[in-house]
């Protein structure tokens, strides 16, 4: 039988179902940063929170409820569990082998400088797994590098969640912006030239927040011309790659450029003063830090060699994410390459698209339609996959033996048993939230905000992400409310939904996905609550900005509009 979503469950009031619709994400929020819970317990915990809603205010049949988190547990496990788990694994066996000694130097030859390798680390590098692969690889990767290089696990946590906020909106190969065209009726390269008016103007600031935060007002003056090459290099980049090339490669690009920039400059300038953490400036005074002198030279091969397995990583992520092999990888490659054909015969084979019992097309959406409901597992296209093969050439690169390579792949596996549990339960949560629709009466209430709408659009963009997990699945939720409210208030459609997907960047460092994808990553697994302390007030000001930002556009600053 099929049921049709109520959006205003209780007696017709919009403010009244909204303070409903809030009560799991409220729950959430008590539950680490009050409670502070374990971050498993909070996500089951506030899964039952709104399947009870869902069920009890919003009418949902239960048996739909249930199977509507029994979807996104699914797409908890893959493909986000799945790249972590492979992201970790493929960190872990760099350190085994040896090889992590020998990148760590690597970096340190160009800085031992603590600011400095958070900009190129969590900034540059991280903003380009996310151009290549998104889906919380970045955080993965850059945060395991940061606490490889001597940072405190829960600093290199929260810094790569802050740095990730530049990327996002055309992370995973502009998936965000592209995914936006079908709903809303507008190109795709409209909305990536007015997203590359509003953010960056973020990316060029983020570089001096994030050592701001880190050091304070004084120290980050210290480091001010680095600090510039790397955020402005990474802005004219990300401008001119997203008005000019349209949304797939400005994180690679940008990315590049900064990572680059940054690298050459070091070659020519260094800092006053060497910035290390406190308790490293403690421990010197019993054993004296790296002074570029002591520590073993290597040459420039051994450090390719070292660096192998994470440039192997990128070149099968980036080929993971090409068109046509992308599609085929998952089936649906449609040409006449007989390299690809076979490929995509594969990808059918290990694809699969299972129909929810109980859930397809049995919910009927705002819109009148019913909405579709899949399992949808790829094995070959997931970007975990990419990554798992980057880690068996591994194996032969390092020559880690059989039993030192499956035993890294089981030490990972314990070790993210519950954060993948955290990850499944929130994602389930996500999709009871979309399925009973309590987000689109959120998003309902915040349009009714008239002439200020400018401003709150972005909050519907990070409400989205922080409920979703992904920016791409908020401008999916939201894009459509955000054209019709536009048209209705009298602003640019595009503008609107470019608000969407830059106000859902800053949505990214609280969304509990990520919180529970950082901790995995720094072996923190249990202190999310933590982390989401040190990340919330970040994100509610990186927000404000880019209400501020918005707002500017729809009036005095409207020449900016494409």
């Amino acid at each position: 039988m099929t049921w049709t979503q109520n959006f205003t469950p209780i007696t017709d009031n919009l403010v009244l179902s909204s303070l409903a619709a809030l009560i799991p994400i409220l729950y959430f929020f008590w539950a680490l940063t009050i409670k502070r819970m374990k971050g498993y317990m909070a996500g089951i915990t506030t899964l039952l929170v709104a399947l009870a809603v869902a069920v009890l205010i919003y009418g949902m049949p239960a048996g739909k409820a249930v199977m509507s988190a029994s979807q996104g547990a699914v797409y908890g496990l893959l493909p986000i569990g799945w790249i972590i788990i492979t992201s970790v694994f493929l960190y872990k066996m760099t350190v085994k082998s040896g090889q992590f000694n020998i990148i760590r130097s690597s970096v340190l030859s160009l800085t031992e400088d603590r600011r400095l390798q958070a900009l190129l680390v969590a900034f540059s590098f991280g903003a380009f797994l996310e151009g290549a692969a998104g889906f919380g690889a970045p955080v993965a990767i850059s945060a395991a590098l940061l606490v490889g290089l001597g940072f405190n696990p829960l600093y290199a946590a929260g810094i790569c969640l802050i740095a990730n906020t530049a990327p996002v909106a055309f992370g995973a190969v502009g998936i965000p912006i592209i995914a936006m065209e079908g709903p809303t009726g507008i190109a795709a390269m409209e909305i990536s030239k007015m997203v590359g008016r509003q953010l960056p103007f973020l990316s060029a600031f983020i570089p001096l927040y994030l050592i701001l935060i880190m050091t304070g007002w004084k120290r980050s003056l210290e480091v001010l011309p680095a600090i510039l090459v790397s955020g402005i290099s990474f802005a004219i980049t990300q401008y001119l790659s997203s008005n000019f090339l349209g949304p797939e490669l400005p994180d690679i690009l940008s990315a590049l450029v900064s990572l680059f920039a940054l690298a050459i400059f070091l070659k020519f300038w260094k800092p006053k003063t060497i910035f290390r953490f406190a308790s490293e400036e403690t421990a010197a005074a019993v054993e004296p830090l790296y002074t570029g002198e002591s520590e073993t030279k290597y040459t420039k091969w051994q450090i390719f060699h070292a660096w192998s397995p994470f440039l192997l990583l990128t070149l099968f992520i980036t080929i993971w994410g090409m068109n046509p092999i992308k599609p085929a990888l998952s089936g649906h490659y449609e040409g006449n390459n007989v390299l690809l054909g076979g490929i995509n015969e594969i990808g059918k084979l290990l694809t699969f698209q299972i129909e929810v019992p109980g859930l397809h097309n049995e919910i009927i959406g705002s819109n009148g339609l019913p909405i579709a409901a899949f399992y949808k597992i790829e094995l070959l296209g997931a970007a975990g996959t990419a990554i798992l093969l980057a880690a068996i050439v591994t194996k032969f690169i390092a020559h880690m033996s059989a039993k030192d390579f499956y035993g890294t792949f089981v030490e990972a596996m314990k070790e993210l048993a519950k954060p993948i549990l955290m990850i499944s339960t929130v994602v389930a949560f996500a999709y009871v939230t979309n399925a009973s629709g309590m987000s689109t009466t959120l998003g309902m209430t915040l349009a009714k905000s008239g002439d200020l709408f400018p401003f709150f659009a972005p909050v519907l963009g990070w409400l989205g992400v922080f409920i979703t997990g992904s920016d791409t699945s908020a401008n999916l939720l939201f894009g459509s409310l955000q054209k019709v409210t536009a048209l209705k208030v009298g602003m640019e459609p595009v503008l609107a939904l470019a608000a969407n997907s830059s106000g859902g960047v800053t949505g990214k460092m609280i969304s509990p996905q990520s919180i529970a994808i950082a901790c995995a990553a720094v072996g923190l697994a249990g202190r999310e609550s933590e982390l989401l302390r040190f990340t919330l007030k970040h994100s509610i000001f990186l927000l404000l900005l880019v209400c501020v930002i918005t707002f500017l556009q729809n009036g005095v600053l409207s020449w900016m509009i494409p």
